[in-house]
């Protein structure tokens, strides 16, 4: 049984992504937020239980990349379809592809499976990313069209900047670009100064922005990453 215990904490993330579906379609885009992040709680415990009971297995492995998809791909992508569909000012010249746009939402789970399935395979990955995390993305989602749908109905630079943001993120999550790791592995300032700042700067966007500060504090994560790398390199 106990070697069970990672599997259905992951089976949970699961299940919390496929009620986020849920939410998503009936409007509740509040809801969609607290179960995503419900669904990355699960996520990151299902990997410590499996490190702290010693049970950690291919299988394991394998489903939580499949819940992942689910939580962090098509979760948020179903909150983009309903933003997409939503906008009442389009563009004239681009009319003739409204009912089509919306369908642009679903590259970010097609991005997010490519990305996993790298991840599985890549053992370059133990302690640093290489591109944008599948739950970080998913993240970024989620508070972005919470934050946004009401204004984003009836003025068409949010449409502009959805689909932006779309093919941006996509093509980030495969990318080779390094993202440095979330986790705090000591109470040391040295060692885990990008992680502390990004924690300051997610708490001030979301004091400032709500709950939309969470995607603007994603944002700042991959801009921190990126300057870290280029620094590193300068140094080099």
């Amino acid at each position: 049984m106990k070697k069970q215990i990672p599997n259905i904490i992951t089976l949970l993330n699961l299940f919390s992504g496929c009620v986020a579906i849920v939410m998503a379609f009936q409007g509740n885009f509040p809801a969609v937020v607290i179960w995503v992040l419900l669904a990355a709680t699960f996520d990151f415990f299902d990997g410590w239980a499996a490190r702290s009971l010693g049970v950690s297995s291919k299988i394991g492995v394998e489903l939580d990349s499949l819940a992942d998809v689910v939580s962090f791909g098509v979760a948020p992508a179903s909150a983009v379809f309903i933003l997409l569909q939503d906008f009442t000012l389009f563009p004239t010249s681009l009319s003739p592809l409204k009912p089509y746009l919306p369908y642009l939402a679903f590259l970010i789970p097609v991005f997010s499976a490519y990305r996993l399935a790298k991840f599985n395979i890549d053992d370059r990955q133990t302690t640093t990313f290489l591109g944008l995390p599948t739950p970080a993305n998913g993240l970024f989602w989620v508070s972005y069209v919470c934050g946004t749908h009401l204004p984003a109905a009836n003025n068409e630079f949010y449409l502009f900047l959805t689909v932006g943001f779309i093919l941006v993120l996509s093509v980030l999550m495969v990318s080779e670009i390094p993202m440095f790791s979330l986790k705090i592995r000591n109470l040391k300032i040295k060692g885990n100064e990008k992680q502390l700042l990004l924690i300051v700067v997610m708490i001030a966007s979301v004091l400032f922005w709500g709950i939309t500060g969470i995607a603007w504090g994603i944002l700042a994560y991959i801009v921190i990453s990126m300057a870290s790398t280029r620094k590193r390199r300068a140094i080099r």
